[in-house]
């Protein structure tokens, strides 16, 4: 059992190694490095396309990450460390672009899909045939068949 506790913990501790990026890139100050950390999250890698630049291990990405670190160290603000990223990149390096004339219709197709959707189910639901048991509408039916019809209700 303590050999068993001992190889889990030692392999936990290899993937924390594994995950931690290289001591000698990361910002001397702790707080400046949190915060290139979080804007990592908010980046896409654009080799990967799905991932941040936090989880990629791409070159690419390793680069993005110095261009945030440098960005950061140099005082820059949030916002503008993006709209740089953005200007050199364009919206599609950030995971969650803003809303834009751009982008609008990304945006909004879902819920012109489901407005569709609904209408036409709208539609399909008041097309439906009448109920059973109801009797036909006559004025749908020409003379002849509507005398017909007459002579076998008589006979019934």
């Amino acid at each position: 059992m303590r050999r068993l506790r001992g190889l889990i913990i030692g392999l936990a501790a290899l993937v924390c190694m594994a995950a931690a990026s290289d001591p000698g890139e990361r910002l001397a100050d702790p707080a400046q490095e949190a915060r290139a950390r979080d804007l990592f999250r908010e980046i896409r890698c654009l080799v990967c396309q799905n991932e941040s630049i936090d989880d990629s291990q791409a070159e690419l990405a390793h680069d993005l990450r110095e261009i945030v670190r440098g960005q950061v160290e140099q005082g820059r603000s949030d916002a503008q460390i993006r709209a740089f990223l953005v200007e050199r990149y364009g919206e599609f390096v950030l995971l969650r672009p803003p809303f834009s004339a751009g982008n609008a219709i990304l945006w909004l197709t879902p819920v012109l899909a489901l407005l569709a959707g609904g209408g036409l189910m709208i539609v399909l639901l008041r097309r439906r045939a009448a109920p059973a048991g109801e009797d036909p509408p006559l004025d749908s039916l020409s003379p002849e068949e509507e005398a017909r019809l007459q002579v076998l209700l008589k006979d019934q």
